[in-house]
């Protein structure tokens, strides 16, 4: 029995037509029975048409098939109806529970209401308890001095300073511990009312140690005051 492809292929072999090198492979397969690939078969064909005069083999094609169209299922008129039954319903409860919230809330008012009004009344209670304040002494003060520091040592600078009711003029002195005078000034008062000066501890009077006494005079009234000095 002959082989239609092994005598195209020997046929192609001996007209020097196509890759001898594929065209020996297929003929070795056919000779051998072994299985030649359909790569194969159509090389070997399209050769055969085009130089050996083979008629193209005729493939029938397979008839088309009808696309299937699925049946479309309507829906009963009765589900409709209920699922839009149950969609209306749904606005009647929310409704419902707004109208219990608005209540709700109205009561809550009115008894915050109630209870600002009781706590008013008892707070009004209270304070009309009469309170027993203990007096507190307004009097400005007319006159006063002071120094930076309660002791002082020979040749210290004494910073003095006061304020005074007045205007015009304040007379400063300071006595030593035998309420001799060792140091005297007239200080002029700001616009405030206030003064201030600077005296050197030291020099006659100032030879022993103890209590100084300095004293301001406005012309109304007098004040002192005290500090330590070591000679």
């Amino acid at each position: 029995m002959t082989n239609p492809l092994l005598d195209d292929v020997k046929a192609l072999l001996d007209k020097d037509f196509g890759d001898d090198r594929i065209l020996k492979q297929i003929c070795r397969a056919c000779e051998r029975n072994e299985v030649i690939s359909n790569y194969e078969r159509n090389y070997v064909r399209k050769l055969a048409e085009k130089h050996l005069g083979k008629k193209p083999e005729f493939t029938p094609t397979p008839a088309e098939e009808k696309p299937v169209i699925p049946d479309v299922v309507i829906p009963e008129t009765q589900s409709v109806q209920q699922t839009q039954s149950f969609q209306t319903s749904v606005p009647e409860i929310s409704y419902s529970k707004s109208k219990n919230k608005k209540i709700m809330m109205g009561l809550g008012g009115l008894a915050l209401i109630i209870i600002v009004v009781a706590a008013v009344s008892f707070s009004d209670i209270t304070i009309g308890t009469p309170k027993i304040d203990s007096p507190i002494d307004t009097t400005p003060v007319s006159l006063s001095i002071e120094t930076d520091l309660t002791s002082y040592a020979n040749k210290d600078l004494i910073s003095i300073s006061g304020v005074s009711e007045t205007s015009g003029t304040v007379n400063l002195s300071i006595e030593n511990q035998n309420n001799e005078l060792v140091w005297a000034e007239q200080i002029s008062l700001k616009s405030d009312g206030r003064f201030s000066t600077l005296a050197i501890a030291g020099g006659v009077g100032w030879e022993k140690s103890g209590t100084y006494t300095i004293i301001v005079d406005n012309g109304k009234e007098t004040k002192s005051d005290t500090f330590s000095f070591t000679a």
